[in-house]
Order: C-alpha cells, then sequence, then structure tokens
C-alpha cells in the first residue's frame, strides 16, 4: 500500500491524469460502433478499423478526418448527434477495467493530485465517472467542454492540471491512443501508453509513449517501477 510521500512536501503538488474511454473504462470499441452507425446513418460507410484508430479524438476533429473535405458540412453537427444518441444507449453496460479503481486508489492514498482529462463530451464522461465508481478518489475532471481544441491538441490537459495546481512538469499522464500522447508531448508531460484500448504498444511508442503497460492491473503491479512511483518516491 503506498503512502503519503512526498507528494505535497513543502506546499508542492505533483499528479497524475488519467484519460478515461479505453484507458480506465472498457469503451473504446463501443464508441467505435456507435460512431459507425452514426455515420451509417447518414449516408458514410467508414471503416471501423479507420474510425477505432481516431477514437480518442474530440467528436468534430473524429468526424473532419474521417469524412471527405468536400462534404455538405451541414450535417457534422447531426452525426455528432447521432453518435451521442447511440453511445448513450450503452451507458449501463460500461465496465471499468480490472485494476482502474484500486490503481485511483494508490494514486489517492500517495497524495497525488488525480484528475481525469477526457476528449468525451460532459455527458459522456458523467456517464463513464458512473461506471468507474470511484469520485471520492478524483480531484478534478475535465472533458471535450473543457477546451476549445481536442487532442492531439493539448487543452483538455492543461484544463485538468489548472484544476488541480500541478504543473505539467510535475506530472504524469496515462492514455491508451496515440492522441494521448501527442497531447502529453506537446507538454512535455512522461505518458504512460496502455493497449487495452486496442492500439498497440509499437504505435504507442512511436507517438511518444515513455512506458507501455497492459492496462490499469499491469501498472499498479509495476507501480513502483512507473513514472507514478517516481512521483510518489521521496527523493534521495
Amino acid at each position: 500500500m503506498v503512502t503519503q510521500s512526498h507528494a505535497l512536501a513543502r506546499g508542492r503538488r505533483w499528479g497524475v491524469l488519467f484519460d478515461v474511454d479505453g484507458t480506465l473504462v472498457d469503451s473504446a470499441y463501443i464508441h467505435t460502433l456507435a460512431w459507425w452507425q452514426a455515420f451509417r446513418q447518414h449516408q458514410h460507410d467508414v471503416p471501423m478499423a479507420s474510425i477505432h484508430r481516431c477514437v480518442g479524438m474530440g467528436g468534430d476533429r473524429l468526424v473532419d478526418t474521417l469524412l471527405p473535405a468536400g462534404r455538405d458540412r451541414n450535417a457534422d453537427v447531426e452525426i455528432l448527434a447521432s453518435h451521442a444518441a447511440i453511445f448513450a444507449l450503452s451507458w449501463p453496460s460500461l465496465r471499468p477495467f480490472d485494476g482502474a479503481k484500486e490503481l485511483l486508489a494508490q494514486c489517492h492514498a500517495g497524495g497525488l493530485a488525480v484528475a481525469l482529462a477526457s476528449s468525451a463530451r460532459k455527458q459522456d464522461l458523467a456517464a463513464t465517472r458512473k461506471a468507474l465508481g470511484a469520485d471520492s478518489l478524483i480531484h478534478a475532471a475535465t472533458s471535450a467542454d473543457d477546451a476549445k481544441a481536442s487532442k492531439p491538441a493539448p487543452d483538455i490537459l492543461v484544463a485538468a492540471l489548472e484544476a488541480v495546481g500541478v504543473l505539467a512538469a510535475d506530472s504524469v499522464y496515462v492514455g491508451d491512443a496515440v492522441w494521448d500522447m501527442q497531447a502529453a508531448a506537446a507538454l512535455g508531460i512522461p505518458a504512460i501508453g496502455v493497449t487495452c484500448g486496442g492500439t498497440s504498444a509499437a504505435e504507442l511508442r512511436e507517438a511518444g509513449a515513455a512506458e507501455i503497460y497492459d492496462g490499469p492491473r499491469d501498472i499498479l503491479e509495476n507501480l513502483q517501477a512507473t513514472a507514478i512511483g517516481r512521483l510518489l518516491t521521496p527523493p534521495a
């Protein structure tokens, strides 16, 4: 069990930022299917593999990346609404990954500020937080509603850092998508990549991940050897 460490020493605060979909909650493929259905409703046939590679971006950026530049952009809002409605049907089925809540608990117990930094809509983030059942362990959470630009832009991470009063240099970010790694790199934040969202270790490392683990349980079982563990270990 991690105990209170130097994380609050001399008034300085260290923190861990977490992506949610595909990182703490097993929802990346649910989002993929919801986007696929939303596109089909609006006469766009987009392969699921292409969609999955873009999950983790904000919805507006995902649509713009996957659909032709010459399309009628007036329909984009309707596609976003369709995805939201379809994904909402799966809210009751959302489940956290093994070890997710325990990992948050260890970070919290060690005195680290714990923040969620997600590209999800505010309503979807609320649903995944309910699935996690760990609100008492989370100090702040930011969503697409808190940033002008979504991942891979770092705006959502900046909002999360500001919400918990932590400097980028004093934090670690955990995510499952290349967009998470790129957003962290833009701020110089060490990033831990997890493959449980369906992105390979090679892709995550190429995008900037400093460390790769299978998922929350794997991080938890190797915690002291991770970038999070180094925040929890007092300096010599």
